[in-house]
């Protein structure tokens, strides 16, 4: 006897219990979808479906580095989309016999949890006050309005942190509520915070390690700065967005001839201009090229010099060259050695002291004019005194000039000069830049194409990483320095800590060999005041999840992780940067492949998100469509592919799932309710229309399973319904009288109604475990009517053992016999009658093609199509659009209506 039960497929003998098939069966006289999440996440969690088994060893090990969300925010139906992708290949790798190491991880650290924290409780941080631990704050924000920036309390960071803590808690609990809701197979045993004693630690220490390798470092060097957030910003996070401005023709005079004029959008600059610059080739600047001009109003002698990055044909040709007014500026300063002159300061406004570079009486008075005005303002100051000096080449032409802006900021960045911690990512070092490109293509890009993303980004990369942030929600720095006798830090010695002391706050904690009394004195030392960009702890997402500082144990067992499922506009940020530290750190990649997600489109095509304001919260979709119809939806796109959202695929999905429960009742309804594992007997499959199904699904299997390993759910998912609708609508129909042999619950089973019984019960058990990763709770459900244990722990199914049932089985028998029936029933159709009207007569012409298929399963048509008379079979040649027709049928009359009383 050939066994198709779960148990004798299994890669894990752990799951033979989980697959055994119950002694009786208990379906529901009605089935439905409502309430099946909340019934089966207790059960999950009671059962401990998704527990990780932590002694596995790594190679049993599938561990996936799942994205943390932002808990201060709210999830929208893009996270539904991707994390669902993330969830299908989590419970394939887990039926395949993978123990899979899921956590959900919380990102509740960095600019957007900080103001809110700060609105809700009413406080803002001042890292110089010592910490209070007696602290309550003065307002929460369910009591009320938030509370005015002028009115918040000031506390220290370790008492802002925690409140921040205190808050996120209470978001990640909804968050955790909705992730249940739609069915994610997360081990929720086993989350973690990007903010918490343990990440802080984690991050702290590879900070310290990359500190001791030379691969971190403290630079005074000229960075984008946010003037609304007072914080630096790294390249990675820049937006380019068109920003109005103006044209302005300006004249740098020579002595004894005619003037130089540029062209510049930024005119309030000209006292910060250090060089005028030309591309080496332009004729028309040869001659000046080793001269020197002086500036307009300012009259500061600068340099006439040649760079090839310079334009020719834009504007006029030559451009000046100013500490800073944007990133060419600062490649310019660099290459060429220029001094700095810098006049905007971390608040947006030109530096309140005239600069020591302007000499001139009339440059002095000119500068004093504009000291401590905004940019806009004192462009039009100086504007109008250029105009006034004739130095204005003609008015302004406006234009739209793309400028770079933090990506939650609404004004451009300024560049200016200020002490920051970088970490070294190839931006300046060609030979690490290799090794980081050779990392991408070791790295399995699912799809394939986002892999030049990945490769752009660390091509064009211009600098190295600048993780520190002028914030104070993060991770401090692990540093301190020395103050000499004049109170000033020594930042060429900074003071460590020891790793086993992490984690750390210099604003609170005291370094070895100092009091908390020396704090900020001469003699003494003072805490590194910034924090760590986000990125740079969500960068180490595998080594926080996975325990590298904590559990060892746990980490050899799921690192080098297998997965890293995300989205595409985070390659430049989170991929890369965790491809950086784990290079750095441990000499590999984080993890073997990147799954990534498409975006989702608005009904005007345009990328859903939150800023845009035009994000769909998704509890409501669950709550309408059901969760399974969600996770159709989302599993009906492919990674990489932009894909729209349609409540119309919703609603196809929850048809599906309904259908999905009706027709698992219907397959179950053959046989005796104690049937028992004589239900999985392939060998009583000996029907030719039975086997051909059972060869048929036998493909799908192979094909659904090679889709599923190279991360294409779609195409698994196309297979699998695909064959389910011609499974309910053909195989089902022409099956069905077979099935019922002389009655349900008849003695005397015939071979024939044992081969449908079979057949039906080994296809429901295939094909609710192919369908399980996408529609977990439907096929739960229906599993818990006639097996024991979980679908979702029941081994995947393997073609083998059902080609072996199948034996010679043709599947092509299953589309013919049902193109045979689908034309008998046209006949009732157009007739207009029942479909269980009888026909006494009928000619079929067939196809040549599938003759061969008609005639196989010609008494399942007769008794599918209730053809009581002869059913001639003809064959006609093949043709394009041959397809089966039913001539000459006779129906039986219907019986006359009884007259009404």
């Amino acid at each position: 006897m050939t066994d198709l039960s779960p148990a004798s497929t299994a890669a894990d003998p752990s799951t033979t219990a989980a697959a055994a098939v119950r002694a009786v069966r208990e379906v529901p006289d009605r089935v439905s979808l409502d309430g099946v999440e909340a019934r089966w996440d207790g059960a999950w969690t009671e059962q401990g479906t998704y527990a990780f088994d932590r002694s596995a060893t790594r190679e049993q090990v599938f561990s996936i580095d799942t994205p943390p969300p932002t808990v201060s925010g709210s999830l929208h139906v893009g996270h539904v989309f991707s994390y669902t992708h993330t969830d299908v290949v989590a419970r394939f790798r887990r039926m395949r016999g993978a123990e899979v190491f899921y956590p959900m991880g919380w990102d509740d650290n960095g600019l957007p949890t900080e103001r809110r924290v700060q609105n809700y409780f009413g406080v803002r941080c001042d890292p110089s006050l010592p910490y209070d631990p007696d602290f309550e704050p003065p307002h929460v924000g369910g009591e009320g309005k938030s509370v005015k920036a002028a009115d918040q309390v000031p506390v220290s960071r370790r008492n802002f942190v925690e409140l921040c803590e205190r808050l996120t808690v209470e978001d990640e609990q909804q968050f955790e509520a909705l992730w249940r809701r739609l069915g994610l197979s997360v081990d929720w045993g086993m989350t973690y915070q990007t903010i918490s004693a343990e990440a802080r630690a984690v991050a702290q220490q590879a900070f310290l390690r990359n500190l001791s390798r030379g691969e971190a470092y403290q630079a005074e060097a000229p960075g984008l700065w946010d003037v609304t957030f007072q914080t630096a910003v790294a390249q990675a996070e820049l937006e380019a967005r068109p920003y109005p401005g103006a044209f302005h023709r300006v004249a740098f005079h020579r002595a004894g001839a005619e003037p130089v004029h540029i062209e510049t959008t930024r005119p309030e600059l000209l006292p910060a201009c250090v060089a005028l610059i030309a591309h080496p080739d332009d004729e028309r600047y040869q001659h000046l090229f080793g001269t020197t001009v002086t500036s307009p109003l300012f009259g500061v002698e600068v340099p006439v010099l040649a760079h090839p990055a310079a334009e020719p044909d834009k504007g006029a040709g030559i451009a000046m060259c100013c500490t800073f007014g944007d990133l060419t500026d600062v490649q310019w300063w660099r290459e060429l050695q220029l001094p700095t002159r810098s006049v905007i300061g971390r608040d947006g406004r030109l530096l309140r002291e005239v600069p020591e570079w302007v000499t001139s009486p009339e440059g002095r008075a000119r500068y004093e004019e504009i000291a401590g005005k905004t940019t806009f303002s004192a462009r039009e100051a100086v504007v109008a005194g250029l105009r006034a000096s004739g130095d204005l080449d003609g008015e302004p032409q406006k234009t739209d000039r793309m400028a770079n802006f933090f990506e939650k900021g609404d004004k451009p960045l300024e560049i200016v000069t200020s002490r920051q911690w970088y970490i070294r990512n190839g931006g300046r070092d060609e030979s690490l830049r290799a090794e980081l490109l050779q990392r991408g293509q070791e790295l399995g890009f699912h799809p394939d194409f986002m892999r030049v993303r990945y490769e752009n980004w660390v091509g064009g990369l211009n600098g190295d990483w600048l993780i520190s942030r002028q914030r104070f929600f993060g991770v401090p720095f692990p540093v301190w320095y020395a103050l000499d006798a004049d109170g000033e830090p020594d930042y060429d010695h900074p003071l460590l800590p020891s790793e086993d002391q992490l984690p750390v706050d210099p604003s609170s904690d005291v370094p070895a060999g100092y009091t908390a009394e020396q704090r900020g004195v001469p003699g003494g030392f003072v805490g590194d005041p910034d924090i760590m960009d986000t990125w740079a702890t969500s960068s180490l997402t595998p080594q926080i999840a996975g325990g590298w500082r904590s559990d060892p144990d746990l980490f050899a067992r799921v690192f080098p992780m297998d997965l890293r499922p995300q989205g595409q506009d985070i390659i430049r940020t989170w991929l890369f940067s965790t491809v950086v530290r784990s290079h750095l750190e441990h000499g590999s990649l984080p993890w073997a492949d990147a799954a990534i997600s498409g975006w989702i489109l608005d009904p005007d095509r345009k990328k859903m998100s939150k800023s845009k304001g035009n994000v769909v919260t998704p509890m409501g979709l669950l709550e309408e469509h059901g969760s399974d119809a969600v996770r159709y939806w989302a599993a009906s796109a492919r990674l990489g592919t932009d894909a729209a959202f349609e409540v119309g695929q919703m609603k196809i999905g929850r048809r599906l799932a309904i259908k999905v429960l009706n027709a698992s009742k219907f397959a179950l309804s053959f046989g005796p309710a104690e049937q028992g594992a004589s239900a999985l007997d392939a060998s009583l499959v000996t029907d030719p229309l039975d086997r051909a199904m059972l060869a048929g699904l036998a493909d799908v299997v192979d094909r659904a399973t090679a889709a599923l390993e190279a991360y294409d759910h779609t195409r698994a998912l196309e297979l699998t319904e695909t064959f389910f609708w011609t499974f309910c609508d053909d195989y089902l129909e022409l099956v069905k009288d077979r099935a019922y042999g002389a009655g349900a619950g008849a003695a005397d089973v015939t071979p024939e109604t044992a081969s449908a019984r079979a057949a039906l019960s080994l296809a429901l058990d295939v094909m609710l475990r192919l369908f399980a990763p996408v529609l977990p709770f439907a096929t739960e459900e229906v599993w818990s009517w006639w097996r024991e244990g979980s679908v979702h722990r029941a081994p995947w199914p393997v073609a083998e053992p059902l080609r072996a049932a199948a034996g010679d089985g043709d599947p092509a028998v299953v589309g013919a016999a049902g193109a045979a029936l689908a034309a008998l029933r046209k006949v009732k159709s157009e007739a207009k009658v029942s479909m269980r009207t009888e026909i006494l007569r009928a000619r079929l012409e067939v196809p040549a093609s599938l003759l061969p298929g008609v005639q196989v399963a010609l008494g399942d048509v007769r008794a599918a199509g209730r053809v009581t008379g002869p059913l001639d079979v003809v064959e006609v040649p093949d043709s394009a659009d041959a397809a089966v027709v039913a001539r000459d049928a006779e129906l039986l009359p219907p019986e006359p209506k009884q007259p009404t009383a």
